[in-house]
């Protein structure tokens, strides 16, 4: 992108936890963490601080289909850029005693996950949704599923999962392409494919889970089967989630919050895996409310698959979601990652003006249909974390759609 005098570097995997066993539950993240302590000839603060000597930061993130490290620095820091991630994920050091002690870092961060009701309340639907499979697993992993993680065990699984042949690495902004490839064959291009064993096709499970706890508020996460990102209606999905919980304009904003008052936070949204999705409703309500609350937003998501959209409101539906687009392109880091997924997930870039283009074409109808898609499995999870008297809002919820 010329004239611009910052890059963002990604370097992503497609790998991340739904790639581990049982097991091996968190291994992914808690890998993802250990390579930061050193790797090359780097120790932990080596890494930062070269990466911060010119003006850069780095992060990383690990979710269930994808592990990503990025750094974002000013022009003409990308040899450096490439080096420092090229080290992290195929040298790192992996000493033994920083694994034991970033153990007990991730113990931690299980523990802050579960002490955060508006955290734990989504791990506890997840659950739900895909039972028994590795989407229905905490991607921290538990504390007993990483007590085996030594050395050996955490060497061997990093060549699996950081495989070249499952890795993408792009730059976005103030970048030669010259030199992008002269770098990338220097610090990529030398390293060896290790097979991996492909996850299989995850299927949507469903069911309620209910947490009692002494708080205020109730925490409520309602999930149905959605479209994935591969999907040819996953574009009327993302519209049709806009419609229903994406913004002040959005269906479940305007009669749960402002018409009712029965919440003071609530929204919907997509998460779309490469072969299977999730709609799903978040809300933050008083518990003697919450029933009504689950009946509204059943109301809503049925009044949507039966009768449609407004041509209003998929006209600023498709406003906001190409504003979105193209105000990431305008950001490096957001049209790296981006672009980084595209290539995972479909082998290839897709231009910006051809999701623009999906958006735009998409019908009231189109819309329509995907709402109906979300309930014609007759499936739900449900999760409700707070006051007991909140605790038959799934059930609610559930028996509002399908009874």
């Amino acid at each position: 992108m010329p004239g611009l005098r910052t890059l963002a570097l990604t370097v992503a995997v497609r790998g991340g936890a739904r790639w581990e066993d049982e097991a091996r539950s968190g291994w992914s993240h808690c890998l993802e963490h250990l390579v930061f302590k050193g790797a090359g000839d780097m120790g932990a603060r080596d890494i930062v601080e070269r990466v911060e000597a010119e003006g850069g930061s780095i992060n990383a993130s690990t979710g269930y289909e994808r592990t990503s490290f990025d750094i974002r620095a000013l022009d003409g820091s990308l040899p450096l850029a490439m080096q420092v991630l090229s080290d992290l994920v195929f040298r790192p050091t992996l000493d033994s005693a920083e694994i034991e002690r970033e153990k007990d870092v991730v113990a931690q961060e299980i523990a802050e996950a579960f002490d955060t009701p508006d955290d734990h309340v989504f791990e506890m639907a997840q659950t739900r949704a895909w039972a028994g499979q590795p989407l229905g697993r905490p991607i921290l992993g538990s504390v007993e599923s990483l007590k085996p993680l030594d050395r050996d065990s955490i060497g061997h699984w990093r060549a699996q999962l950081y495989s070249p042949d499952r890795m993408v690495v792009v730059v976005s902004g103030a970048v030669n392409e010259t030199e992008l490839l002269a770098l990338a064959e220097r610090w990529f291009g030398d390293q060896v494919a290790t097979p991996a064993q492909v996850p299989d096709e995850p299927h949507f499970i469903g069911g309620d889970a209910a947490l009692t706890r002494r708080i205020e508020q109730a925490n409520i996460v309602f999930q149905l089967p959605a479209p994935s990102a591969r999907d040819a209606t996953y574009t009327a999905a993302r519209l049709m989630t806009e419609i229903l919980g994406g913004g002040m304009a959005s269906r479940l904003f305007q009669s749960a919050r402002e018409q009712r008052g029965l919440a003071y936070a609530i929204d919907a949204y997509h998460e779309p895996y490469e072969d299977a999705g999730i709609l799903g409703i978040y809300a933050g309500a008083s518990a003697d409310r919450a029933v009504e609350l689950a009946q509204v937003c059943a109301a809503e998501l049925k009044m949507l698959a039966t009768e449609g959209p407004t041509a209003v409101e998929l006209s600023r539906a498709k406003a906001v979601l190409n504003a979105g687009l193209w105000m990431s392109d305008e950001s490096p880091a957001s049209r790296a990652g981006r672009l980084a997924a595209q290539v995972l997930i479909f082998g290839q870039p897709i231009a910006s003006q051809t999701m623009a283009d999906r958006t735009l074409a998409q019908t009231v109808e189109d819309v329509r249909a995907a709402a109906a898609g979300t309930l014609s499995a007759g499936l739900a999870a449900t999760a409700v974390l707070g006051p007991k008297a909140a605790a038959p809002a799934g059930r609610a919820f559930r028996n509002a759609l399908f009874a």
